[in-house]
């Protein structure tokens, strides 16, 4: 597969399930991305891709958002995709259910879900997502997918490999959906110390028992890992987790926030701290 094949079936995805939808919606682009593989496995190519395609569906009246999150679902089950895992089939008693499932013969994996506009209303916003497996990038000049776009020239390769890697199994741990419109490419920061890679990303907004659920899975895997596992208190009196790996000493923070979303930070020391403290 290559990036152009990874647009064109994750557009298709989508519009099996929105194309027949009633109220018809009209779909807003929020995430239109090609970038480092976060579903990374042990075996796969270093320098992998991942073609992501997220969309609001816009124009139709906010109550009828749980009524198009079960039509996405119907329409994708139809077709003979699977859900992800158990549990993520929807909750329907929820008037803001959202669905995680998966094509069986490529393994792309989607989403729709209905976020929060007026609890009290019961309105809310649809999105739908679709992203396809992880890669290689095409090795012509003109590609628009290859490991220098990905990446700014100074980050250290293995520490992107490690962050990516520590969040793409936090991520798995979570089972929790990726908030849109966030730009969650590894950066370089500095310190005192030396220079770190640094990776954050948010979860989208989750009901008080679904955040409940979901941190005590990610410190259940932290510390099934190997992690040194911490807690802190929020200035707004919630838990925070706080780990460190004693392989690599990267750091890990896992805690919620005040708008429901989970917020996640991964750094990893560059070769050039490992070189200083050796």
């Amino acid at each position: 597969m290559n990036e152009h094949q990874a647009i064109e079936r994750a557009e298709e995805i989508i519009h099996q399930a929105v194309d027949g939808m009633s109220p018809a919606p009209t779909l807003k682009p929020v995430r239109k991305t090609t970038g480092a593989c976060l579903a990374r496995d042990e075996s796969g190519y270093d320098d992998r891709v991942q073609v992501t395609r997220m969309y609001r569906l816009t124009g139709v009246p906010g109550v009828d958002a749980k009524k198009l999150v079960r039509q996405a679902r119907d329409a994708w089950v139809k077709l003979g995709y699977e859900f992800q895992s158990p549990g993520t089939d929807g909750d329907w008693s929820d008037p803001f259910p959202r669905v995680h499932m998966r094509t069986v013969t490529d393994d792309f994996w989607m989403q729709a879900l209905a976020g929060v506009v007026d609890r009290q209303k019961g309105e809310g916003l649809t999105t739908i997502k679709a992203t396809s497996p992880c890669f290689a990038p095409e090795a012509s000049g003109n590609a628009r997918a290859t490991p220098s776009t990905l990446r700014s020239a100074h980050h250290d390769e293995r520490a992107e490999r490690q962050v990516l890697a520590h969040s793409s199994r936090i991520y798995d741990a979570l089972r929790a959906p990726h908030a849109p419109e966030q730009d969650d490419r590894p950066r370089t920061v500095q310190d005192a110390d030396g220079t770190w890679l640094h990776h954050a990303w948010s979860t989208a907004p989750l009901t008080e028992d679904e955040t409940f659920r979901a941190l005590k899975r990610a410190q259940e895997h932290l510390a099934s890992a190997g992690w040194t596992v911490r807690h802190l208190k929020t200035r707004a009196g919630s838990s925070s987790v706080v780990a460190r790996h004693a392989d690599d000493d990267s750091i890990a923070q896992i805690a919620p926030s005040s708008t429901g979303a989970i917020r996640v930070a991964v750094t990893v020391p560059t070769a050039a701290v490992l070189r200083t403290n050796v």
